[in-house]
């Protein structure tokens, strides 16, 4: 299956865009934390919560809720790593990015020099042409 999803098909993509997708789809591991950060950054995420905090203060623990507490200190840590984790890998994927559109921006710049140096040099020559055809009498 391509990378592209329908919507961005008939567009280019950047280059560092495909080889980010492409990268991530390659590894386990990014899948899988990818997989978590987009559901811990989700209302249902929230809506599962709130409904289990509530039913373990209720039913399974008595106050102050002891092993709750725990579990969602636990809980915090991981998520942490993993918005961390993602925050890394963003900031690599923008180094990249920034990386190729230098070169491209640099070879475009390096184009446009030569290409107005190629028209001052026309343009010297046709000027030179038509002050030497006007000097030659008729």
């Amino acid at each position: 299956m391509s990378d592209q999803t329908p919507s961005t098909t008939s567009t280019p993509r950047h280059p560092a865009v495909v080889a980010f997708h492409q990268s991530r789809l390659d590894d386990v591991q990014l899948r899988v934390a990818d997989a978590i950060t987009s559901f811990a950054g989700s209302m249902p995420f929230v809506y599962l919560h709130a409904a289990v905090f509530v039913a373990w203060m209720l039913w399974v623990e008595s106050n102050p809720w002891p092993t709750l507490t725990l579990v969602v200190s636990l809980e915090a840590i991981f998520l942490s790593t993993f918005v961390m984790i993602g925050q890394n890998r963003q900031a690599e994927f923008q180094k990249v990015k920034a990386e190729h559109d230098f070169v491209e921006q640099e070879l475009e710049l390096k184009t446009n020099t030569d290409l107005t140096r190629e028209i001052h040099v026309l343009t010297t020559e046709l000027h030179r042409r038509i002050i030497d055809e006007a000097a030659q009498p008729s």
